[in-house]
């Protein structure tokens, strides 16, 4: 036999490029086949801290004192690899925060600093994220000294915060329990396009139309924060801009004074980089090779000047002195009239007209120098919209009420998808309650949980209305920003008394039944909803011959309207629910692909969402009380008749039309059973039918049973922070 040969890549003992992605997925073959990754998306065996090890538990034994003061010495502790703006870190941590922060979106409530997700592509190599890979390497020696006692996540916000408190601003606080995740989430749609910063007239019905912009997106382009710097698809229109600037605060939850606010504090301190070539900066983090160790876009001329960096192609800073928080934003916003010109590097910027030698903000390696100060579209908005000059005139009137503001927002940008203030940890967690915080008083304990369930019972209400008024309340929990759930019992609430989805009628018939039972028992009308679906499940599977006890903690509160920030509620709004066989109206997307996305966002596994399936089926909590999927002739007790049914080959499937099917005896031809998609894809799909045909098994019935159960309690406890 010949010696093996290195250079021969027909000996090479791995398939070449079979491990890495520019190889095709082995199920691209079938590009339709619904894909189940995103219900593994965090799945813990890629946590290298094991499954025992908990975060929250462990952040409370940091040296919260210890580790802020090594912060704030790191501020101005410029290293030569990467020099600091004016030997001060603090504009390239508040960028990392900011853009960490920045991805959250309300429509789904993805994206946000709460992972430490940008370490991973594709967000480390966005555009707009152009060397914050040096400010998350910056950092690390602070993570290597403290180590598991505080995430990457948390240091990210926390380096941000440090920063501001560093340029003079009093903050408004902040809180420690961000989680890491430890892999890419590539199954968050962040748009269609195959190429960075495309137009973005792809994203918009009408891109002359703000409101157009695709859901659930906020930023206007591939590989954007917010907005194009340098205007509309990069041509300079402020008033355009201004448009696009405040529909995508509004996806991220930011009203106009927000919005300004932000805007003007986030550009009161730091600059933009753009005093050289970008076309001779390397590759982004994920694209360069082995040797960069994970840096990217290298810049051969930054000869260790910080004067020479290259980022967004933009140059300057927007104030005279850049490292304080003060006015100065709006002193020259205002104070000067603007024209465009070309930043060293090519990008479209705004320069003042015959500004004071003084007003110029120094260089930011030699001091002896001043250099022109610049605006970027958005900041131009400011200025020629008439409601944003208004809030940055009021602004400009009284200058504490503008830090107020701006602390405020920073810190709920920051903390927006950290969910309730029960998940806030350290000693900096501010004691007043906001209402983007989705309140929840603590409710009552002292009641016999027998008792209600004793008064449910006797109410006759049917098990549809006992099972399916819980779901709805606890399905609105979300994962992805810990809003939602049955704690609060917004479901008596507006919007979501009069959403579609939940049967407004129906739900106003079983909320008067629990309103009396609420005051006459002193349970929480979210306990009493609760209590009611638990109690429907016993007696479902009593029915069937099994005993069973659904675990139940009191203590959820109820909520009011005071409480409830109602617009930002709507988001919130089921438009399709699988598990009860419901859909608003007809979408481009796949009914099952729908489910998933549901699934996904309430924290559920792919067992877990069949077993939730089969069990919803057989119980008969179809939306309007259809029979599609209900494939069994025992409707309302608890049985696994849906996988029995559903893998028997004596049946077979028929086409009856747009997401309806017969399921037919075969011998006979007789119909047994209608279904929808959702329902067919469980027998359909191979990963799908794998578990179906464990709960369809014989031998378990009673692992049906109790599966059902478990996956039950934890979508009706999910949001119950109050417990940890």
């Amino acid at each position: 036999m010949d010696a093996y040969d290195v250079n021969n890549s027909a000996k090479c003992p791995v398939m070449h490029g079979s491990n890495t992605q520019g190889k095709a997925d082995v199920l691209a073959w079938w590009p339709e086949s619904l894909n189940l990754d995103i219900l593994h998306q965090h799945d813990h065996k890629s946590n290298p801290l094991g499954e025992d090890f908990d975060y929250r538990e462990e952040v409370k034994k940091l040296d919260y004192e210890a580790l802020e003061k090594d912060m704030h010495d790191l501020m101005t502790n410029s290293q030569e690899w990467w020099p600091a703006d004016w030997g001060h870190y603090g504009g390239l941590m508040i960028r990392l925060a900011w853009h960490a922060a920045g991805t959250y979106r309300l429509a789904d409530g993805r994206g946000g600093a709460g992972t430490g997700s940008q370490r991973f592509a594709p967000i480390n190599s966005w555009p707009d994220n152009g060397n914050l890979d040096k400010a998350r390497r910056l950092l690390w020696p602070l993570k290597k000294k403290y180590g598991n006692k505080v995430s990457w996540a948390d240091l990210f916000v926390l380096a941000g915060n440090v920063a501001y408190e560093s340029f003079g601003l009093k903050t408004f606080g902040f809180s420690y329990g961000r989680e890491d995740i430890w892999h890419p989430e590539k199954d968050i749609y962040w748009g269609a396009e195959k190429e960075w910063l495309a137009p973005s007239d792809s994203r918009y019905e009408d891109v002359d139309k703000p409101d157009t912009m695709e859901n659930p997106l906020a930023a206007v382009q591939m590989g954007l924060i917010y907005v194009n710097p340098e205007g509309v698809n990069g041509h300079p229109d402020p008033r355009k801009t201004a448009e696009q600037v405040r529909v995508t605060f509004a996806r991220m939850a930011m009203n106009d004074e927000e919005t300004a606010a932000l805007t003007a504090g986030g550009h009161t301190v730091g600059k933009t980089h753009g005093n050289g070539d970008a076309e001779a900066l390397g590759p982004e983090p994920e694209g360069a090779d082995v040797h960069e160790q994970g840096l990217g876009w290298h810049n051969p001329n930054l000869q260790g000047k910080a004067t020479n960096a290259v980022t967004s192609g933009l140059e300057g800073a927007w104030t005279t002195n850049p490292t304080q928080f003060d006015m100065g934003y709006f002193d020259l916003l205002f104070g000067y009239e603007w024209e465009l010109k070309k930043s060293p590097a090519g990008a479209q910027q705004w320069e003042p007209i015959d500004i004071k030698e003084e007003d110029k903000p120094v260089d930011t390696t030699d001091p002896s120098i001043r250099r022109n100060p610049m605006m970027t579209d958005a900041d131009m908005a400011m200025k020629v919209d008439p409601t944003y000059r208004a809030i940055c005139e009021k602004f400009m009137a009284d200058p504490e009420y503008f830090k107020d503001c701006f602390a405020r927002a920073w810190f709920k940008l920051t903390h927006r998808d950290m969910g309730p203030k029960a998940r806030y940890i350290g000693p900096d967690v501010p004691a007043e309650d906001l209402i983007w915080q989705d309140p929840v008083p603590q409710g009552e304990t002292n009641y016999i949980e027998e008792v209600v369930k004793e008064k449910i019972a006797e109410a006759g209400l049917s098990t549809n209305e006992l099972v399916s008024t819980a779901w709805d309340s606890a399905r609105t929990y979300r994962g992805s920003d810990m809003r939602g759930g049955a704690n609060g019992a917004r479901i008596r609430l507006a919007p979501q008394k009069n959403w579609e989805g939940n049967e407004p009628d129906r739900l106003a018939k079983v909320l008067k039944v629990y309103e009396k039972i609420s005051v006459d028992t002193g349970a929480s009308m979210a306990d009493v909803i609760v209590l009611g679906g638990n109690l429907g499940i016993e007696q479902a599977a009593k029915a069937a011959g099994h005993e069973v006890h659904v675990p139940f903690q009191k203590g959820r509160g109820d909520a009011t309207d005071e409480m409830t920030d109602a617009e930002s509620f709507e988001p919130l709004e089921p438009l399709s629910d699988g598990f009860r066989n419901w859909q608003k109206k007809d979408y481009v997307v796949q009914p099952e692909e729908m489910l998933l996305d549901r699934a996904q966002l309430m924290g559920l596994t792919a067992p877990e969402m069949t077993v939730l399936m089969g069990g919803m089926r057989v119980l008969g909590t179809n939306y309007g009380d259809t029979k599609h999927g209900v494939l069994t002739d025992r409707v309302g007790q608890l049985t696994n008749d849906f996988f029995v049914n559903l893998t028997d080959t004596a049946n077979g499937w028929e086409p009856k039309g747009k997401n309806l099917y017969d399921i037919v005896d075969r011998k006979s031809g007789n119909t047994k059973f209608t279904a929808t998609r959702v329902d067919l894809v469980f027998g359909s799909h191979s990963v799908l039918r794998a578990y179906a045909e464990v709960y369809a098994q014989d031998d378990n019935q009673e692992k049906f049973v109790k599966d059902f159960v478990a996956a039950w309690s934890k979508v009706m406890n999910a949001d119950r922070f109050d417990l940890a």
